[in-house]
C-alpha cells in the first residue's frame, strides 16, 4: 500500500484499516461484524472498509466463504509497523490497535525497554494457534537438549518478566510447558487437525490451580511501614492470587524472599512469603528467590 494513498485516508479510516491487519495477522480472520463492535460503524462501511484494505493490499486477506470471515492471504506482507509493545498491549490488555503513529505525550515520563522483543511473524503463528485452538509445528531450541522439532497445543502467553513465553502442551513430552517464543522458528499452524481433549488447557494442572499468596514486609528489613505503603498493603500484608502456572515467576520478578526463614538479604529482598507451603507443588516454585520444599530441608536437616 503505497504511503500517499494512506495520507489520502482520514485518521478513522487508517485505524480501521490497521485493526483489519492487527486481526487478521495475529488473530487469523475477521469479520464485518468485529469493525461494528470496534468503532461503532455501520455493516455498509465496515464493507467499504474491507474492500478498501483487500483492493490496496491484494494478497493480504482472502475471503473464506465457508467460514464467512476474511482470512489471512498466502502472499501477505504488513503494511502496519507496530511496535512490539504496542502489539502485546492489544493481545493481552485489548487496547492500541489504532494506527502506529507517534502521538505527543502528555506528561514527560521514560520507562525501561525489554531486551529482547519475539518476531512478529512467530509471535503472529503462535496468537492464531491460540485463538484456532489447533497445533502449531515448530523448532524449538532448548538450553539443555539444542534444537528439536516439535508440535506444540498453545493457549495462553505468558509474560515472566523479562521475556515473553506460550503455555502449551508438548507432544514430545506428553506434558504442559512454557516456551519461550524467542526460541521459536519457522512455526506452522496446523489448522483442521484434530486436538485431543488432553491436550486442552482445562486439564492443565498448573494452569488451573489457583495459590493464595500472603506477603509482609522483610522481617530484616528497615521501616516496614514504608514497604506497606509502597505496596499497598492492608493491615500489613499483600494479598494475592496466581496461577500456579505464573507463580515462580511473579514471586521472582518482585524479588519476594520466599525461604521459610526469611533468609534472604540484599536491598531488593523487601516483600517476604509468609507461608512458603503455599507454593508447594508448584512446579516453577525452583524460580522463587530462597525457596526449599519441604522434602529438601529434609534432606538439609539430615545432612547437618
Amino acid at each position: 500500500m503505497p504511503k500517499d494513498q494512506l495520507a489520502e485516508l482520514t485518521q478513522p479510516q487508517r485505524d480501521r484499516l490497521a485493526f483489519i491487519e492487527l486481526r487478521v495477522r495475529f488473530v487469523g480472520d475477521i469479520r464485518r461484524q468485529d469493525l461494528v463492535a470496534r468503532f461503532g460503524i455501520q455493516s455498509a462501511a465496515a464493507t467499504r472498509d474491507l474492500a478498501l484494505y483487500k483492493e490496496l493490499s491484494p494478497g493480504n486477506i482472502d475471503y473464506d466463504p465457508k467460514g464467512k470471515a476474511y482470512v489471512l492471504g498466502p502472499d501477505f506482507r504488513p503494511v502496519f509497523d507496530y511496535p512490539p509493545e504496542r502489539v502485546m498491549s492489544w493481545l493481552t490488555q485489548g487496547f492500541g490497535d489504532g494506527e502506529p503513529v507517534r502521538l505527543k505525550a502528555w506528561v514527560a515520563s521514560e520507562s525501561p525497554s525489554r531486551l529482547t522483543h519475539p518476531d512478529m511473524d512467530v509471535l503472529a503463528s503462535v496468537t492464531r494457534a491460540i485463538h484456532q485452538e489447533c497445533a502449531l509445528a515448530v523448532d524449538y531450541y532448548s538450553i539443555s537438549s539444542g534444537k528439536s522439532e516439535r508440535e506444540i497445543v498453545p493457549f495462553a502467553l505468558i509474560d515472566n518478566g523479562l521475556r515473553w513465553h506460550v503455555r502449551a502442551f508438548d507432544r514430545k513430552s506428553q506434558e504442559f510447558r512454557d516456551f519461550v517464543i524467542t526460541r521459536i522458528k519457522n512455526p506452522v499452524v496446523l489448522k483442521g487437525l484434530p486436538v485431543a481433549a488432553h491436550e486442552m488447557s482445562d486439564q492443565d494442572i498448573q494452569w488451573t490451580r489457583i495459590v493464595e499468596l500472603e506477603l509482609v514486609p522483610h522481617p530484616d528489613q528497615p521501616r516496614p511501614e514504608i514497604t506497606e505503603m509502597d505496596y499497598d498493603m492492608r493491615d500489613g500484608v499483600l494479598r494475592m492470587k496466581l496461577r500456579a502456572a505464573t507463580a515462580g515467576y511473579i514471586l521472582r520478578k518482585w524479588s519476594v524472599d520466599c525461604s521459610p526463614d526469611h533468609s534472604l538479604r540484599g536491598h531488593e529482598y523487601r516483600l517476604w512469603l509468609k507461608d512458603h507451603l503455599a507454593i508447594y507443588g508448584v512446579r516453577n516454585a525452583v524460580l522463587a528467590p530462597g525457596y526449599r520444599s519441604p522434602d529438601q530441608q529434609r534432606i538439609e536437616a539430615d545432612a547437618d
